[in-house]
């Protein structure tokens, strides 16, 4: 038995013995109005409570009892026939017979068919006995003569919805599965990424100076000098930028508004400058916090690098239709061209990476600044991409 049937055959198993449990104290509770003598009646009731209790607190012990079917069939079978003692035949014992043959089919599926057929023969017999017992109508004894069949029913309907359960859970598995694989290559992808474009640039940059060192060491002791500035230089800033990665793997994208405020505080503890937040809780795919993550710590840094800022700004908001960041300071502020793009040639290398990552979170990024007037970034993501996929 797989483990999808597994789990599906003891789900169902615990809702078949409550169901059955149900119909049979309700069968033998209505036969309190029709009889004189009304111990059999309550000893059945105790006899299914006591039983039902026993089986599910066996299976939810020992859930692996399902992989047992013969075993555990046998043992309710004898239930059955104990149930059969006490009742001397009444409709209680046939609901619990057609219990019992649901149980039988969750287990076997349509391989129940034998054990169906013995319980019918059994229903059978008590039925011949109860007719020869009492004058019953015909209309009575016609329908009466039915109720052996029911656990053959209830137990290909039990077989059914088992194997339709054990499909489910098998397909809910695969896609999970899947929705796994394709998070994990995803998070490849956007680590390589974050690599190519930080550490190994660095490294690239350090490797050439390395390499031209020994050439120019005797002719060019300056240069060596400088060259020599540059790896360790390279080397220290190869080392910022892995920490950087590393710190940001461990940060929670899950809670935005949350890692906003930590990123804020930790900045203006590290620089003096004083920044005021303002971040709602939003809820937002892991890649959308993630860019705007990232943006936001490019925005910190160039102000602490150009800005010469007395107070910054943070605003995280949910807007009618989708997310807004925006960074603002007070700061000397530039001259913003009308193309981003032309930033690169001007050495602004950070703005166009923002630029970009506002791009790949499928938002827009938007730059307010003049000389003198501080600087506006904002970043507007429509919510058809920002929102998670549990909400979309």
């Amino acid at each position: 038995m797989g483990v999808g049937r597994e789990v599906a055959a003891a789900a169902l198993a615990r809702a078949v013995l409550i169901g059955r449990a149900a119909a049979t104290i309700t069968a033998a509770a209505a036969g309190l109005l029709l009889v004189h003598d009304r111990m059999p009646v309550i000893a059945v009731i105790l006899l299914v409570v006591a039983a039902t209790a026993a089986q599910l607190a066996a299976l939810g012990r020992w859930p692996g009892l399902v992989t047992r079917p013969f075993a555990v069939i046998a043992v309710d079978s004898a239930l059955v026939l104990g149930v059969l003692a006490v009742s001397n035949g009444s409709v209680a014992y046939f609901c619990y017979a057609a219990g019992a043959g649901a149980v039988a089919g969750v287990l076997l599926g349509l391989r129940a068919l034998p054990v169906w057929a013995a319980h019918a023969a059994l229903g059978y017999v008590v039925i011949a006995g109860v007719l020869r017992r009492t004058e019953a109508p015909v209309e009575l004894v016609a329908f009466v003569v039915a109720f052996p069949m029911a656990g053959a029913v209830a137990g290909v309907g039990a077989a059914l919805a088992t194997t339709v359960l054990t499909n489910q859970l098998e397909l809910s598995t695969q896609l999970v599965a899947s929705a796994q694989r394709s998070a994990v290559a995803s998070e490849r992808a956007r680590l390589a990424r974050e690599l190519h474009d930080s550490v190994t640039k660095t490294l690239r940059g350090v490797s050439l100076a390395a390499l031209a060192l020994p050439s120019v060491l005797r002719r060019q002791p300056a240069l060596a000098e400088h060259l020599a500035g540059t790896v360790v230089a390279g080397t220290t800033a190869a080392a910022q930028q892995a920490r950087e990665l590393l710190e940001e793997m461990r940060f929670d994208v899950g809670n935005l508004a949350a890692g906003v405020y930590e990123l804020c505080q930790a900045w203006s503890a590290s620089t003096g400058v004083p920044i005021r937040v303002s971040a709602a809780t939003v809820d937002s795919l892991d890649s959308v916090s993630y860019e705007l993550t990232r943006i936001l710590r490019e925005a910190l840094a160039n102000v602490a690098r150009h800005g010469r800022a007395r107070r910054v700004a943070v605003r995280l908001a949910r807007e009618p239709h989708g997310l807004l960041l925006e960074i603002s300071d007070d700061g000397v502020g530039f001259v913003v061209p009308a193309d981003l793009a032309g930033l690169q040639t001007a050495g602004h290398f950070g703005i166009v990476g923002m630029n970009e990552r506002a791009r790949t979170a499928g938002g827009v990024l938007h730059i307010a600044s003049a000389p003198g007037a501080g600087t506006r970034i904002t970043v507007r993501v429509p919510e058809d991409v920002s929102v998670r996929s549990g909400r979309a």
